[in-house]
């Protein structure tokens, strides 16, 4: 077996391209797992793992696995079913495995920002990340004028080559180093020959749970990677805690001070799978209460209550639930469209949204409707959904999006639209109405979204919402998703 990473047959210069985008909400973020469980084929517990978190991000996929302490890398870019197949799992036996998914908040969609990252410094480590530093370009060039080279242009290869040129005998003692000296949000797993560390960063910005799996543990961005795997899901690791897994079993060490706890709120709102677990809440519940209060928040005189699929769903019954009127799909669904090498062509392209949603006239014509979704960012998707809906000859349509108005862009490994770009920047909610076309516009209070969760808005980030940033000088440090690629040609002149 071979330390350095497998390449995979596709090459670097080849691209996915996207479909036309189906709907209106922040893209997704990563997602990273993590097992230490000699005995077990952990290479296909980390793909299923990963399976489960695909809706986290579907640029690019990766499994590391380690055996007798050589580490083996493979990934690339797609869906994890297309990047992996049966021959490429078998070659990741060992006894441990991390992987991950990618969409690219830091750095281009390019086969060399995939991960897991792997480098053989002063220790070979594999690494997984999911997050955004706010100081990366500071810590870049910190690392290249120390003489560090670089294969990618992510943040996540910089806290990778943080910790493999630590001079420190122990990782656990590198990465608590590290820790400190990084600002912003990183949910990471890191292998090294012997042991699995997963830490969070001392605000808690982005999810990571702990579970176990026999008498082996295991790690995840969320809690359903765990349900596919047969584990069991134990806790949350707090913020700023470092949890090593090794063949002892689990050692766990409060490696920062946490000064401001801040959890992504939109985790709750959006980003996560129905069927997680976060803060002690399963999500499918927090969402259908999101949808019952905005129903009494903003009651409308309607006929039907419809969701735009899937992110709607949860909310559309509780509102539905909540309002007494009965409610049913308006829209069917292609599930198999997500990520394709095809383009649709200009024949195709006309069509748009209808190559994701497809109302249906039988159910919404001569109808005032109340359709439900999570969010609105750019409001074109929005504005489409509206006109397809009058074109099936609805009598009404009244929008009610069970979160705020998102007005301020994510600076923590969320990839939001500028301020510019989104529809609630500079307008009231009559304005942006106006903009979408709807009859009637409505969004779920801040009191409502902490109600529905039942947390503590001092506990939480809701930047994207308020513009107050919980970790100081963010927008002042924080980067654009290309910095690096602007960077680097200025430090090879």
């Amino acid at each position: 077996m071979e330390h350095r990473p497998l390449l995979s047959s596709r090459t670097v210069t080849d691209t996915i391209t996207d479909l036309p985008d189906d709907r209106d909400g922040p893209r997704d973020e990563c997602g990273v797992f993590g097992v230490y469980a000699p005995g077990h084929d952990v290479a296909r517990l980390a793909y299923f793992g990963l399976y489960a978190l695909q809706h986290r991000g579907q640029e690019s996929a990766g499994i590391a696995a380690s055996q007798g302490g050589r580490i083996m890398t493979v990934r690339d870019q797609g869906l994890v079913n297309q990047v992996f197949d049966e021959q490429k799992l078998r070659a990741l036996g060992g006894e441990m495995a991390i992987g991950h998914v990618r969409y690219s908040t830091t750095g281009a969609n390019s086969w060399e920002n995939s991960q897991p990252v792997w480098r053989a410094d002063r220790r070979e480590v594999a690494l997984a990340h999911n997050g955004n530093l706010i100081n990366a370009v500071e810590l870049h060039a910190e690392l290249r004028e120390a003489g560090v080279a670089f294969r990618s242009t992510s943040d996540s290869e910089i806290i990778a080559a943080l910790v493999s040129t630590h001079e420190a005998d122990e990782v656990e003692d590198a990465i608590a180093d590290v820790m400190g000296r990084m600002h912003g949000a990183y949910s990471t797993v890191v292998m090294v020959k012997d042991r699995i560390c997963a830490f969070r960063d001392p605000a808690g910005l982005r999810p990571l749970a702990l579970g176990r799996i026999g008498e082996r543990y295991c790690v995840a961005s969320e809690s359903c990677a765990f349900d596919i795997i047969g584990a069991q899901f134990l806790r949350d690791v707090g913020p700023g805690e470092l949890v090593t897994l090794t063949e002892r079993g689990i050692r766990t060490r409060q490696a920062v001070e946490v000064e401001r706890r801040a959890f992504c709120v939109f985790e709750h709102i959006y980003f996560a799978r129905p069927d997680s677990r976060l803060e002690g809440r399963v999500v499918q519940t927090s969402r259908s209460r999101m949808g019952e209060i905005l129903a009494h928040e903003a009651p409308v005189d309607a006929d039907l209550v419809i969701a735009v699929p899937d992110s709607g769903n949860a909310a559309a019954r509780g509102y539905a639930r909540a309002s007494g009127l009965p409610q049913d799909d308006g829209f069917v669904k292609n599930r198999y469209v997500a990520r394709t090498f095809i383009q649709p062509g200009q024949e195709l392209r006309k069509h748009g949204l209808r190559l994701k949603f497809n109302p249906l006239p039988e159910v919404v014509r001569g109808k005032r409707l109340v359709v439900v979704d999570d969010s609105i960012v750019r409001g074109n998707t929005t504005r489409q959904i509206v006109q397809m809906l009058r074109d099936a000859g609805a009598l009404e349509v009244h929008l009610r999006i069970s979160a705020p108005p998102i007005r301020h862009p994510c600076h923590y490994g969320v990839d939001m639209s500028t301020r510019e770009e989104m529809v609630a920047h500079d307008r009231s909610v009559q304005e942006i109405a106006a903009e979408l076309g709807c009859d009637s516009l409505a969004y779920l209070s801040m009191d409502g979204v902490y109600a529905a969760i039942d947390g503590e808005r001092e506990e939480h980030c809701d930047a994207c919402f308020s513009g107050e940033y919980p970790l100081p000088e963010t927008e002042a440090s924080a980067q654009a998703k290309d910095a690096f690629e602007r960077a680097l040609p200025l430090a090879r002149a």
